[in-house]
């Protein structure tokens, strides 16, 4: 990969230092991810709750508010519409919690990803009309649900939704629509997440009612959903990851319990990197394999023996989708090897017979990471293409799509992250549209792997206190990535090894200190580093080992050159 190493304006750093006063390496850190101002960077560095937005600056927050309190007062049954997905779930977790807390008499749905698809449904609203429901209010989905609030209109069920998608040029008429990123809404955070905007209707809810002590109880879940659904770890997403982190590792949760125990988390500190890879894909997992009510269930669960029971199930089925993951990944790997031009695009659209739609998203991540580049990919059947895309630094999918707008039955998401589905015979077009888009919308330096470098450093450098205030700056995500540094000229005094057949480790000294490097799924670096002259520059985030009591730095690979 080319190394773009930051070169930050070092008066800009010395006065950060001083004014906060901290090492050099923070201010530095901070400085490269534009935390320039004294007062910006000690929020980030300190984030605390009295840091969160008024949420009442959200349009039509006031309107919801006074419609939840009325359906409590007057002892209205309220629905709670969901989405399948991590971010979604916990945020019916988390608001059906608060209603019940205040009083409401609730009951939530949560779609089913293979036979409901995605989004609301006119016949869910109209079954919980006859079922005596008087308000429905939408978390993580609805932003585009016109049909189904007209429905619920003419049924005499009101609608408040809440969301986080982009929305279209006009809004569903719903009682309430609560959106950050609605053209009108003057709210200063736009990055929040399906569960943040559920859980700022709740902290509206609490700060009328005197439960604000409440709020912090919420946060461990509120950071799950927010760190999986991989939206920018800054603003309020940092709190709420800061906070929600920190709780977890003493969950009162017996749901919670259960799951950190099933992730193999039990008596560790919980990071951001622990919830994406280990207890968000078990909760996803429940959708993805066409599951509904588990994972909420297992959230809600009063009875640590059920929890245990849930959790349990929760690992099986992602162990399934690891399974049907991996075999798609195999196919398509095939359909590259039989048909090269396809991963040479500048936007992979690959489709295959029958793929399972709840895993096409992880595969079209995967293969984004993979090829540096957006990629679609669709799994046919009976005449319909069911589509997951997933795009590449600085190219919008959104808009993409929008040039097939036509084309498509349905589309939606994020400029990062969208869902889509047309007819299998109309999938050559697709192919050709988002890739004449990509031909104005990227360049040919955009395709190319780079690795962004916070600075160049000797190993020297590198002490417990270094890894200690990188540290600081977690949890790490989207817009605040783990830092990452380049060392150069390192001396190779350990061959490198291979581990469980695809990480590799090694040992490299310089100035005389010593350090041990792991490369994750870089087993195929050995032979070239082998056959090296002994010498090798290093990308590296810094971690800390721990071995029977004993802490030790090492370095965590990101790419190596060679002389």
């Amino acid at each position: 990969m080319r190394w773009r190493i930051a070169e930050p304006n070092r008066d800009l750093v010395k006065e950060l230092a001083r004014a906060l006063n901290i090492s050099g390496m923070l201010a530095t850190l901070l400085v490269n991810r534009g935390l320039v101002e004294a007062e910006s960077a000690r929020k980030f560095l300190y984030p605390r709750l009295e840091y969160l937005e008024d949420p009442f600056l959200m349009s039509d927050l006031e309107t919801a508010v006074s419609r939840i309190m009325i359906a409590i007062e007057a002892g209205q049954r309220i629905l709670i519409y969901g989405d399948y997905d991590v971010d979604g779930t916990t945020a019916v977790v988390v608001l059906r919690k608060a209603l019940d807390m205040l009083g409401g008499n609730t009951s939530y749905h949560i779609p089913r990803r293979l036979e409901d698809g995605y989004g609301m449904k006119s016949a869910v609203i109209q079954q919980a009309a006859k079922e005596g429901i008087k308000l429905i209010i939408s978390v993580d989905t609805g932003i585009k649900a016109f049909e189904v609030v007209e429905t619920a209109s003419m049924l005499g069920v009101d609608c408040i939704i809440t969301d986080h998608h982009l929305p279209e040029s006009d809004l569903p008429d719903a009682l309430a629509v609560l959106n950050p990123n609605r053209p009108d809404c003057n709210y200063p955070d736009k990055n929040l997440s399906g569960v943040g905007v559920a859980f700022k209707l709740v902290q509206a809810l609490f700060m009328r009612t005197n439960k604000e002590k409440f709020l912090p109880s919420f946060l461990k879940i509120v950071a799950i959903g927010t760190i999986a659904d991989v939206v920018p770890l800054i603003g309020e997403n940092r709190i709420f990851a800061k906070v929600g982190l920190a709780g977890l590792r003493l969950p009162a949760n017996h749901g919670l319990k259960s799951l950190i125990e099933i992730s193999g988390l039990v008596g560790k500190e919980i990071t951001s990197t622990d919830v994406g890879f280990r207890i968000a894909p078990r909760i996803n997992a429940v959708g993805r394999m066409g599951g509904s009510a588990q994972a909420v269930e297992l959230l809600a669960s009063n009875d640590m023996q059920q929890a245990r029971m849930l959790a349990t199930e929760l690992d099986h089925l992602n162990k399934e989708r690891q399974q049907i993951e991996d075999l798609i990944l195999r196919e398509v790997g095939l359909k590259l090897e039989a048909e090269p031009s396809l991963g040479s695009q500048r936007v992979i659209v690959i489709d295959g017979d029958g793929w399972h739609r709840g895993i096409i998203g992880i595969a079209a991540t995967k293969l984004t990471e993979k090829f540096n580049r957006p990629t679609l990919v669709l799994s046919k059947d009976n005449g319909i293409a069911y589509g997951s895309g997933r795009s590449a630094k600085g190219f919008h999918l959104l808009n993409a799509l929008e040039t097939c707008r036509d084309l498509l039955h349905r589309f939606g998401g994020h400029p990062q992250a969208a869902g889509f589905q047309l007819a299998s015979q109309d999938v050559p077009e697709l192919r050709r549209r988002v890739n004449r888009f990509a031909e104005s919308a990227m360049e040919e330096a955009d395709l190319e792997a780079s690795l962004e470098i916070d600075g160049e450093l000797r190993l020297s450098d590198l002490e417990q206190d270094s890894f200690e205030d990188i540290q600081r700056l977690s949890p790490f995500g989207p817009a605040n990535p783990q830092p990452t540094f380049a060392a150069r000229e390192l001396t190779l005094i350990a061959e490198p090894r291979i581990l469980k057949g695809k990480h590799l480790k090694f040992r490299v000294e310089q100035d005389g200190k010593a350090l041990d490097a792991i490369g994750w799924n870089m087993a195929q670096h050995e032979a070239q580093i082998r056959e090296s002259d002994g010498r090798v520059s290093l990308a590296f985030s810094l971690s800390q080992n721990s071995f029977q009591g004993m802490k030790s730095l090492q370095l965590v690979v990101k790419d190596v050159h060679l002389p």
